[in-house]
């Protein structure tokens, strides 16, 4: 069995970020429902590291290479995890779960409310797996903007607006 470890993420991350982002966009590139649609691109070097910088993002490890990472933000007393991807070669293998799980363990132990993110609703690596970990979608964006500049731009970068979706889990 492999063991994974999850850190918080360093600024010399973000190169491997990126590589990892866009290897797990390939699936998305690929998925058969999604042909013709638009795919936006993957952050670049420079965008995972003002991520990074902000102090919250965590990577996974396998030995000492990077293979998957949650880049998160903070909104107010909430966290919002603008990307989890994990490398193909790892995927299905639980390191999104681990992700997720250390992701609400620190946002919990730092005093944040909530955990938001956006993303398709009928893909079974986005919306359907998020709600194992207590994701529900979110039906009003009053009192976050920030829900709604990401609805906003997904729309204006031509995503299928039928079929993405704002999601929030509340902190015990």
């Amino acid at each position: 069995m492999t063991a994974y470890r999850i850190r918080l993420a360093r600024p010399e991350d973000a190169a491997a970020f990126h590589l990892v982002e866009d290897d797990a966009a390939s699936l998305l590139r690929e998925e058969p429902s999604l042909v013709g649609t638009v795919i936006p691109p993957t952050a670049s070097v420079s965008d995972h590291a003002r991520t990074i910088a902000k102090g919250r993002s965590l990577a996974a490890l396998n030995a000492d290479s990077i293979i998957g990472f949650a880049a998160i933000g903070v909104v107010g007393r909430e966290l919002h995890l603008a990307e989890l991807s994990v490398a193909r070669a790892h995927q299905r293998c639980g390191v999104g779960s681990l992700l997720i799980r250390a992701m609400k363990i620190d946002a919990r132990n730092s005093g944040y409310r909530a955990i938001t993110l956006n993303t398709y609703r009928d893909i079974a690596w986005n919306a359907p797996f998020y709600a194992r970990f207590g994701f529900v979608e979110v039906e009003n964006f009053e009192g976050r903007p920030h829900l709604v500049q990401s609805h906003e731009g997904a729309a204006a970068l031509g995503m299928p607006m039928d079929r993405h979706c704002a999601m929030i889990c509340f902190l015990d």
